[in-house]
């Protein structure tokens, strides 16, 4: 993992009193701002700060928007900071600036609450586990294309929103194990009604088994009904994926993330013990049903680990991923920490089947 110091990252000037505070040059001139890239080992993300007090950043991306795209494409990731960013109104201006297209948080796996329209807080989970670096939603028939963070109270200690480039991920992974993804594809399987994790009328948005089924059947879903209302549903997906823009090939699953081996051995030994293996309230499979061994669900780990970069949030922060070309997880912390998100820019590939890169 790559760490650079605070120091690293010019700080913004600060005018001299006296002066006029008022910048005499175009919002669209690239000496308004700052951009750095924070780690450069792996080229993540892109930091962009103000050259001066008082730049208005709604107006600086409307009039760089195309080359702020460009950006995202080339880095994955955005970090805007030091623009006085302060409330959720604040960034939910500023994503409308970009022009990221809202969407709903869907098939839900993790609780958050919503704040306000589509912005949630990010997932609440003990402070004392870390969340394992993911894709957005992978597992869904759509997706979000891009993914934002907003800091709006940093931890006390750590607390980072670890991310990776998962083309460089991809590139490090053994190419039998890649190959073998390749044709067979991954298998989600979720057992709702175990008391952990949503119920399924949460998780769908539903109220009733018809209402249920039907969203089941359009979202390339299989399903069983189970003895007590229980509902387990099983999702084949392509583990590798092209970006829609780039064409390039993309590690996009949530393979290791679910995967028993990635539990920690005293919550692995309390649930399997307590509901079985085929009762988990997540597993991950190769696509034809076949068990992954831990030992492949290791390597990908690693291949994860060796790419995370982190960087410490500030309040104010704004954090603007592209949600094809870079995972995300969460570290431990300690103190209050409050992170908000909201994603958009729905991607509806033509198949989600495996050996399908669209």
């Amino acid at each position: 993992m790559s760490t650079a110091p605070k120091s690293a990252m010019p700080r913004p000037a600060v005018p001299r009193p006296g002066l006029n505070l008022r910048p005499a040059v175009r919002l669209s001139d690239a000496s308004l701002v700052d951009k750095q890239v924070f780690d450069s080992a792996s080229g993540l993300p892109l930091v962009i700060r103000p050259q001066a007090r008082g730049v208005d950043l709604l107006g600086w991306i409307r009039d760089n928007k195309t080359q702020l795209q460009q950006d995202l494409l080339q880095y994955g990731g955005l970090l805007f900071r030091d623009f006085e960013l302060r409330t959720v109104q604040d960034f939910q201006a500023a994503l409308a600036a970009v022009g990221v297209q809202m969407m709903n948080y869907i098939e839900k796996a993790t609780p958050r609450k919503q704040i306000d329209g589509h912005v949630y807080t990010s997932t609440v989970f003990p402070s004392e586990h870390v969340i394992a670096l993911h894709n957005e939603l992978s597992y869904v028939r759509q997706w979000p294309g891009r993914i934002a963070f907003f800091c709006d109270v940093a931890a006390e200690t750590e607390g980072e929103t670890p991310i990776a480039d998962v083309r460089r991920v991809l590139a490090r992974i053994d190419h039998d194990v890649k190959e073998k993804f390749r044709k067979l594809g991954w298998m989600l399987v979720r057992n709702f009604g175990s008391g952990i994790g949503p119920s399924w009328q949460h998780s769908l948005a539903v109220d009733t088994r018809e209402e249920a089924e039907a969203y089941m059947q359009k979202s390339d879903t299989q399903w069983t009904w189970m003895e007590g209302d229980r509902l387990r549903t099983t999702q084949v997906r392509s583990a590798i994926r092209c970006h829609p823009h780039t064409r390039e090939e993309l590690w996009f699953n949530h393979i290791a993330f679910w995967h028993p081996s990635s539990m920690t051995d005293e919550i692995r030994r309390s649930l399997t013990g307590d509901l079985g293996v085929d009762n988990l309230p997540y597993n991950t499979f190769y696509g034809d049903g076949s068990l992954i061994p831990d030992e492949v669900a290791a390597h990908l780990r690693v291949a994860y680990d060796a790419e995370t970069v982190k960087f410490r949030w500030q309040p104010g922060d704004l954090l603007l991923l592209d949600n094809m070309l870079v995972a995300h997880g969460r570290s431990r912390f300690t103190g209050e920490r409050k992170i908000l998100t909201a994603m958009g820019d729905e991607v509806r590939p033509a198949s989600v089947a495996p050996g399908s890169l669209d």
